[in-house]
């Protein structure tokens, strides 16, 4: 029996690459370590999420001036903090990735923490706000007091930044890795903390308007609006929530970083950028003009 030679081809791994011997390249293993290595990569991926930032930035600013131009009268209403917050947080996470080189090498680290962090403070302030405000129209549906909601959400919120401003003296005063880790895993926390307050109270407005009547009006698009955004606003809470605990502990899923463009992309997308687009246009309509005292409707 003749045995017929197995031609197989060789390969040689060298620099993360597999060389094909036979004279092609093989599957890339480094592409994305070439891609977050790259200049060109990491410049183009952080002025597109500069840009990302001050278009919805600038969207939310033409926004308030409409609720403003359309009810003067009513003063800083809760829908007119809230678009002015978005506003603020865009716009200051615009300014940091314009200037992405600077911010991600200043020194000490604990100042460029603070950089990135307070938009992440002020975002989770901006969406408390959300459920505050659902709260009290479940509230006040259900003659419920009403009266320790809002002062519950500014010393929740004041808590909140004076253990992170304590967070950041630790991380200082201590330069451990720990102090870091104990920082992510506080946002951790925090971000399911927040997925859980929309699931409480828009999950409980979205059951009460499912019992109004059926020829109720405007029911049913309050109906689709308190159910999407409430799905949303968990969903990027919880996406936000996991992916930091992971980069509590492995260093390769670590955001903020200058040499990871990629992964900062997916992440600011996922939990801040598409969220914050989708809630404000589904959120995009004008409150209705207030009759003046004075003026009669002919009927």
């Amino acid at each position: 029996m003749a045995w017929t030679p197995l031609r197989t081809k060789s390969f040689v791994v060298k620099d993360g690459e597999i060389i094909d011997n036979g004279g092609g390249v093989g599957v890339l293993f480094n592409w994305w370590d070439d891609i977050e290595e790259s200049e060109q990569w990491q410049r183009g991926i952080y002025y597109a999420l500069c840009a990302s930032y001050a278009l919805v930035s600038f969207i939310t600013l033409v926004q308030l001036l409409r609720i403003q131009l359309r009810v003067p009268e009513y003063g800083w209403t809760t829908q007119k903090v809230f678009h002015l917050m978005n506003f603020i947080v865009n716009g200051l996470r615009s300014v940091l990735f314009g200037l992405y080189k600077s911010v991600f090498l200043i020194r000490p680290k604990v100042l460029h923490m603070v950089l990135m962090e307070l938009p992440t403070l002020l975002f989770f302030s901006t969406y408390t706000l959300l459920v505050l405000f659902w709260a009290e129209i479940y509230h006040q549906a259900r003659s419920l007091p009403t009266n320790k909601l809002r002062p519950a959400y500014y010393v929740i919120n004041g808590l909140i930044y004076i253990i992170q401003v304590c967070i950041w003296i630790f991380i200082r005063s201590s330069r451990s890795p720990v102090a870091v880790e104990t920082a992510k895993l506080f946002f951790s926390v925090i971000s399911f903390s927040v997925a859980l307050g929309f699931l409480i109270y828009g999950g409980r407005l979205f059951v009460m308007l499912r019992h109004f009547p059926i020829e109720s009006r405007g029911r049913q698009k309050k109906l689709y609006e308190v159910g999407f955004v409430t799905g949303i606003c968990c969903t990027c809470f919880l996406i936000r929530c996991v992916m930091l605990a992971f980069s509590a502990f492995d260093k390769d899923t670590d955001f903020d970083i200058l040499d990871h463009p990629i992964l900062n992309l997916i992440y600011y997308l996922l939990v801040e950028i598409v969220p914050s687009a989708l809630v404000l246009f589904i959120l995009r309509k004008l409150p209705p003009r207030r009759v003046s005292d004075q003026y009669y409707p002919i009927r």
